[in-house]
């Protein structure tokens, strides 16, 4: 038995253990990896750039692919890293480092894009208001709101969560580390404080979903009310295509935190951890340039300009 004061390092999950599938799984993250960091970075370039896109919804975009390269960096890096040199540790330090980037950057992420939710339901069913409600100062503000509480919500989980005595071995069954994993070393009853941090946690983030749906049936009515059949054609699809991606995203992001976090012991397995913790840690940030430059002319328009 040993405690968490004797572990130095953990042992992050292995994927495979013949060397073929282990580079395999090197060459498949290192892929993913390059399309978030280029497809992030062209955006950040575009409206850093281009005066034309430093409106409300560019500024959002911008700190939204800002937090999602912070997001896969904290992970793919060191699962890439132990693939290519067939290793499993993490240092003791490394992994407290790693959750708290990771839940501070995710939770971030999260809040930011109820924002978003908001911004284009201001844009589209009270666009008299727009400037006024979001000026340059409010939309700073409701920034700062989200990279502040994702902020705070990484404090307390990596602080709770690292001041548990771990006597149950130092094997982690993820790719990186993750608080519900390490939750399984304890073996104190004061894991329960950071089970409730996740259930505060948890409503918090319901909130925000039921906030976000609520603010896209509001702009789905507006849509509808339009009263020209072609106004309401155009209205519709610049709605769909911008709301509905968004929405997706959302929904992907939480029903798999959801499942990850307060799934039954009984349903746990390895595969299917890996599994669930892959969509909701990696596929957003590698997704989220696709879905909110594939239908936004303006931005292809920066992009290509940029690249030439």
């Amino acid at each position: 038995m040993s405690n968490s004061s004797s572990i130095t390092e953990f042992l992050l999950l292995a994927f495979a253990h013949t060397r073929e599938l282990q580079l395999l799984h090197f060459w498949l993250f290192l892929g993913i990896y390059l399309a978030a960091l280029l497809g992030n970075g062209l955006i950040i370039t575009a409206i850093a750039c281009d005066h034309h896109l430093h409106t409300p919804m560019y500024f959002f975009l911008l700190n939204l692919s800002l937090l999602d390269l912070a997001s896969i960096s904290t992970t793919l890096p060191k699962a890439m890293h132990n693939s290519l040199l067939d290793k499993r540790a993490i240092s003791y330090l490394g992994c407290a480092t790693q959750v708290f980037f990771f839940y501070f950057f995710a939770s971030g992420e999260y809040f930011l894009l109820t924002v978003m939710s908001y911004d284009r339901y201001v844009a589209i069913c009270k666009p008299l208001h727009y400037r006024t409600l979001l000026g340059s100062r409010a939309c700073v503000h409701m920034a700062a709101a989200a990279w502040g509480t994702g902020f705070l919500w990484a404090v307390l989980h990596t602080a709770n969560t690292f001041s548990l005595p771990l006597c149950q071995g130092n094997t982690l069954d993820q790719f990186f580390c993750e608080i519900p994993q390490i939750l399984k070393l304890s073996c104190s009853h004061s894991y329960l404080t950071e089970y409730g941090l996740i259930m505060a946690s948890t409503c918090l983030a319901f909130g925000c979903f039921v906030f976000i749906v609520v603010s896209y049936v509001q702009i789905l009515r507006a849509v509808l009310r339009i009263p020209s059949e072609q106004g309401r054609q155009k209205g519709r699809q610049k709605a769909f295509s911008t709301c509905l991606p968004h929405l997706a995203v959302v929904s992907l992001v939480i029903i798999t935190s959801i499942f990850a976090y307060l799934k039954p012991p009984s349903v746990s397995s390895p595969s299917l951890d890996l599994v669930v913790s892959f969509l909701y840690s990696v596929v957003p940030p590698a997704v989220n340039p696709l879905i909110y430059s594939m239908r936004n002319q303006d931005l292809k328009d920066a992009e290509l300009f940029f690249q030439t």
